[in-house]
């Protein structure tokens, strides 16, 4: 993990600490960051909840092992890949599979945040609109997965 990574940690810190902040900014850090993705059986590990699945993305090792920890699981491993990639491959190839995918970054920490399928986050081909997000959201049931 290089420092792009930890400048992202320190700002999505930031951003939990003073409620403010430039999003447009932390996606593009998030886009320039190599990020750790956890693998467990050979799938990213994701979870499904407001009729979207949310892939995992860590800021760092110790993000990681604290989210593992706290699911009273053993820590996956934790795959580097680019915020980018992230957002512009994998996504998409996800969501072929079955609707929208977005992103949870460091889950389960204060500083934690979520990059929903949104268009200007995700490529606009699996991207949902503003009504149809809420609508996911409302109607959805939360179940975990991997």
């Amino acid at each position: 993990m290089g420092a792009d990574a930890s400048r992202l940690g320190l700002r999505l810190t930031d951003l939990a600490e003073s409620g403010q902040g430039d999003l447009r900014a932390v996606v593009g850090e998030f886009r320039r960051s190599e990020v750790l993705v956890p693998v467990v059986d050979g799938s990213l590990l994701s979870v499904e909840a407001g009729g979207i699945r949310w892939l995992f993305a860590f800021t760092d090792e110790a993000a990681l092992e604290r989210f593992a920890q706290a699911r009273g699981e053993a820590v996956p491993e934790g795959m580097p890949v680019y915020g980018a990639r992230l957002l512009d491959q994998v996504v998409p190839r996800v969501a072929k599979s079955g609707g929208p995918v977005g992103i949870a970054v460091d889950a389960g920490s204060a500083a934690g945040m979520v990059l929903p399928p949104v268009p200007g986050i995700v490529p606009d081909a699996v991207a949902l609109e503003a009504a149809a997000l809420e609508a996911a959201e409302t109607d959805g049931e939360g179940t975990a997965g991997a």
